[in-house]
């Protein structure tokens, strides 16, 4: 018999409030509820999802075996730390900290305390990219564009920390590696914070992966293509589809040089199609068999910690190639 685990979530904004309701319905009387700092809020949310709101964070601790952290960036480090303290398992919402320190110790804690640590990175569960897997094969080149309208949240960090650190993880996940070489250009338009950035990032493999954010853009775009030996993906995040393209095995590749083909004579086109489901609730629902002993954890903190390094040095390129804001202000998120 599965072995029943009582979660909570601590953080109910817009993307907490995600959280609660999927892990209600997920866990049913397992669900235990959750903390918001912000009375209002919390009462707000208790009453729209029909959960109980703690009235403080010990006490949402002392009657669950895992939660999840949807608080902003800059409290991950505070909000952990009490977490993992207590043994808790914890699935913190990317990126796992504000810096590479804090980042460390959060996993020095967890070890010590046997507490999982699972980072959310959603997108590992993204249709497409479950879809694309089992194509992908050693690629050479990845282009990724995330584009987004401006949304207050998330605007207390670069853009890179709030959306482009999916790219980097699953660039990551895609080539098999980690990233060497890092340049990178962006600028402020909105906030305090670069609002719009470019990465280059090249792999001790030769693999190199160019990645686009902006959260200044008219229109949302979520695509990812992947250049390889065997073939060219095409996904859509946002649409959760993708094609992927590949050489006819019947074709005398010598003929190509000799005359014009249309495209559908030498390249075949196989949709790429998984199985449906909300990336969100796989997530939860991979972090639950991880708490149970069923499975390992899918993305762990160790790769959350990745994903933040690659993301802190695009972030400290972009400085070193913009002066100063007035005041002398640096454009580095709140660490």
């Amino acid at each position: 018999m599965t072995r029943a685990v009582r979660v909570g979530v601590i953080g109910a904004g817009g993307l907490g409030h995600h959280h609660i309701r999927i892990l209600r319905d997920l866990l049913g009387p397992d669900f235990a509820g959750f903390y918001e700092s912000r009375t209002d809020r919390a009462s707000q949310v208790a009453s729209e999802l029909g959960v109980r709101a703690f009235e403080s964070l010990d006490a949402l601790l002392d009657v669950v075996d895992a939660v999840t952290i949807v608080v902003p960036t800059p409290s991950h480090f505070a909000v952990a730390e009490r977490v993992l303290s207590r043994g808790v398992h914890t699935l913190i919402e990317k990126p796992i900290a504000a810096t590479l320190e804090e980042a460390d110790e959060l996993l020095r804690i967890a070890a010590l305390h046997g507490a999982l640590v699972q980072t959310g990175h959603v997108e590992r569960f993204n249709r497409a990219v479950r879809a694309a897997l089992p194509y992908v094969d050693a690629p050479r080149f990845i282009e990724s564009n995330r584009l987004a309208p401006f949304n207050p949240r998330g605007a207390d960090v670069a853009v890179v920390l709030d959306l482009m650190i999916h790219d980097i993880d699953l660039v990551h996940t895609l080539v098999g590696g980690r990233a060497g070489a890092v340049t990178a250009v962006g600028v402020p338009v909105l906030t305090p914070f670069v609002d719009i950035a470019n990465a280059r990032l090249t792999f001790d493999s030769g693999a190199v992966a160019n990645i686009t954010a902006s959260r200044v853009s008219r229109e949302r775009m979520r695509k990812l293509r992947i250049f390889q030996q065997s073939g060219y993906l095409s996904l859509d995040l946002g649409a959760g589809n993708g094609e992927f393209f590949r050489l006819r095995g019947d074709v005398d590749v010598a003929s190509l040089a000799m005359a014009p083909l249309a495209l559908e004579q030498f390249v075949e086109r196989i949709p790429l199609e998984a199985d449906e489901g909300d990336a969100l609730r796989l997530e939860f629902e991979s972090f639950l068999a991880a708490v149970r002993g069923d499975a390992p954890v899918p993305v762990t903190g160790e790769e959350g910690r990745d994903a933040l390094a690659v993301a802190l040095r695009i972030v400290a390129e972009i400085e070193h190639g913009l002066p100063a804001l007035a005041g002398g202000a640096p454009l580095r998120s709140r660490a």
